[in-house]
């Protein structure tokens, strides 16, 4: 049977779509909706597919699922919305922007049983899934700690152009870029935060008095633009933070920090593990990256590292953040056919969104410690059934059938 899919929302992320319309391959877009009438004619164009401006529109077609693409406050609204009609909902990370709405996406999937599948595709990157392996296999012994440093050199292209600067839509950068990183490290090493203290502040785009006036924003990246503070056109509403960092203990004994900075001259993940055995760590992202362990003593620095394994450069890899994106849309579609064990995690995604909200409550609080909600144990309990352990043996859960 082919599956037949549903898109809400038609923007930046659209070109996950592409992976999705497999005309006689398993899966076709049938309908699609967007507001703006651009990109209506855009998905029209694209995949033959109907259009309409709403979400309660797109759900009287005929879909087995729907992926969830809005901005990041709608996505309660439209997952619930997806998920009481009985399809499959595919719904871009981060879940939500608030712990409360994650919980009502998941009672939502519990009460239906309808499939909830959350994209968080870096557990499909090539540099993420070498570095869990290599702590599976022992490499490092058992994880301590975790730290990872975010380069977001685009921030000003991106994140401070549009509704992600806005608190009001997005909670802030720690919940909308960090819940990438921090669902990792929660991966990593097997559990999941249980207090956070975090710093931050907006250091750099503040001061830029540009703003656009158009309603809609083109996105748009410029190597010429430097430094900065040369931005022009930020969004009339700039009340996020650009420079972030925040301290977790996860409640296996683990202890991770994550750093993220809006306005540097390049643009990746830096993820060291480090292990009662060892020590593994990631040089670059994409193709071409190398993943190197230490796990022998040396004097000083030892640039080779004992192990290596690079992140081999391939077409699949190239597409879509290395390989990322056609590998999370195949599994999605197989789920929502037939269910079964996910890489990615409902339960996982919440407890991310969980983690990046209390750490921004800290963030602003100037730092207090602040306690990460836990998921009500019934809701936890569903997603279990088919759960994907972690390198450590600890729950990241999966969703069940």
């Amino acid at each position: 049977m082919e599956l037949r899919i549903g898109v809400i929302g038609f923007g930046l992320r659209s070109t996950l779509i592409d992976y999705a319309h497999r005309p006689g391959g398993g899966s076709r877009v049938v309908a699609v909706c967007d507001p703006r009438p651009a990109r209506r004619s855009e998905a029209a164009r694209r995949y033959g597919a109907a259009t309409c401006a709403t979400a309660a529109e797109l759900l009287r077609h005929e879909l087995d699922a729907v992926f969830v693409l809005s901005p990041d406050h709608l996505h309660a609204e439209h997952a619930v919305a997806v998920l009481e009609s009985g399809r499959a909902a595919y719904v871009e990370k981060p879940l939500a922007t608030t712990v409360e709405d994650c919980d009502r996406i998941l009672a939502a999937a519990v009460r239906t049983g309808s499939r909830l599948y959350v994209g968080h595709n870096m557990r499909h990157m090539p540099v993420v899934t070498a570095m869990r392996d290599l702590i599976a296999e022992g490499a490092v012994g058992r994880v301590t700690a975790i730290w990872c440093r975010h380069f977001v050199g685009h921030g000003g292209d991106y994140y401070f152009k549009d509704w992600h600067a806005e608190r009001a839509k997005g909670t802030g950068l720690l919940l909308q870029k960090g819940a990438h990183d921090i669902d990792v490290i929660h991966w990593l090493a097997g559990g999941y935060s249980r207090t956070v203290s975090a710093m931050g502040a907006l250091t750099v785009y503040g001061d830029i008095a540009d703003r656009r006036t158009e309603s809609d924003y083109k996105a748009a990246f410029d190597y010429d633009t430097w430094p900065p503070a040369a931005h022009t056109g930020l969004n009339p509403v700039v009340d996020v933070e650009d420079l972030s960092m925040v301290t977790m203990a996860l409640d296996n004994g683990v202890f991770a920090t994550y750093q993220q900075c809006h306005y540097t001259p390049d643009y990746w993940r830096n993820y060291t593990v480090i292990g009662t055995e060892g020590r593994v760590e990631n040089f670059g992202d994409g193709p071409g990256a190398l993943v190197r362990v230490w796990n022998r003593r040396h004097r000083g620095y030892a640039a080779e590292g004992d192990l290596v394994r690079p992140i081999v450069e391939s077409d699949a890899r190239e597409a879509g953040h290395g390989g990322a994106d056609p590998a999370i849309v195949a599994e999605f579609v197989r789920f929502a056919h037939a269910g079964g064990p996910t890489a990615t995690s409902p339960v996982a995604a919440r407890n991310a969104v969980a983690t990046a909200c209390a750490a921004t409550d800290s963030l602003r609080a100037g730092g207090a410690l602040a306690e990460v909600p836990r998921l009500a144990d019934g809701l936890s309990g569903y997603f279990e059934a088919n759960a994907d352990p972690g390198p450590s043996g600890n729950v990241a859960c999966g969703p069940r059938p």
